[in-house]
């Protein structure tokens, strides 16, 4: 699903060159649950970036489903990610005015998806990850580990073949941590691609594979059993 092959990336000041990404290579197949781990400032944040399109590399290549994306435009990039990728965030990332349910349907809308499909593939996902009994509820009115649940919600409702997650449970207790692992681990077994950045070396052992950083390379690969 996705091959990069000596991506480089390089933030610039005037009085300051911080290179964060240094000449990187990996693949993560289809169907795969890699964990990529590294202290903070070692460029997680900024792969996960440029695997999600957000972001585009100074130079190297991204295949992505085999397709060289690496300097697509912004119109490309937002056309490939809206239609392919998820994304579950530490801080949530939920708009506080909108309901459990209208978070969740917010992909579906900026897809185009007729109002009756949308409810329909709303309501199965909501079913899914177990928050359906809070679809009217307001972001602030739910735990930490179930406003969790709505992003990962959100982020799976269109179907994406792959998710990124950054640090998924960073803001959650180890119970509300365990729940939303083992979420992302049905969901992998469900066949979705997911990458997720974490500093947790519990969080890690969820994966088929660790990818560990430092100074913008890889440094090791651990296969999980």
């Amino acid at each position: 699903m996705i091959k990069i092959t000596a991506l480089e990336k390089v933030y610039r000041t005037e009085e300051v060159e911080t290179v964060a990404l240094n000449k990187l290579s990996f693949e993560v197949k289809h169907g795969e649950f890699v964990a990529v781990m590294g202290p903070s400032g070692c460029g997680k944040s900024t792969l996960l970036n440029i695997l999600g399109l957000l972001d585009d590399p100074d130079a190297g290549s991204f295949l992505f489903n085999d397709i060289e994306v690496a300097h697509f435009n912004e119109r490309k990039r937002a056309e490939l990610r809206k239609h392919n990728i998820g994304f579950v965030f530490q801080s949530f990332n939920l708009i506080d005015e909108l309901t459990v349910f209208e978070n969740a349907e917010l992909p579906l809308i900026y897809t185009g998806v007729k109002a009756a499909e949308r409810k329909k593939r709303v309501e199965e996902v909501l079913e899914k990850v177990q928050i359906m009994h809070r679809r009217n509820h307001y972001p602030q009115q739910l735990s930490g580990g179930q406003q969790q649940r709505v992003a990962v919600a959100r982020a799976v409702v269109n179907s994406p073949k792959l998710i990124l997650a950054d640090e998924p449970t960073g803001n959650l207790d180890s119970s509300n941590g365990n729940e939303v692992m083992q979420l992302l681990t049905e969901l992998n077994e469900q066949g979705t691609t997911i990458i997720m950045v974490t500093h947790s070396e519990h969080d890690a052992r969820y994966s088929h594979r660790i990818i560990r950083m430092l100074d913008g390379q890889t440094v090791t690969e651990n296969i999980m059993i």
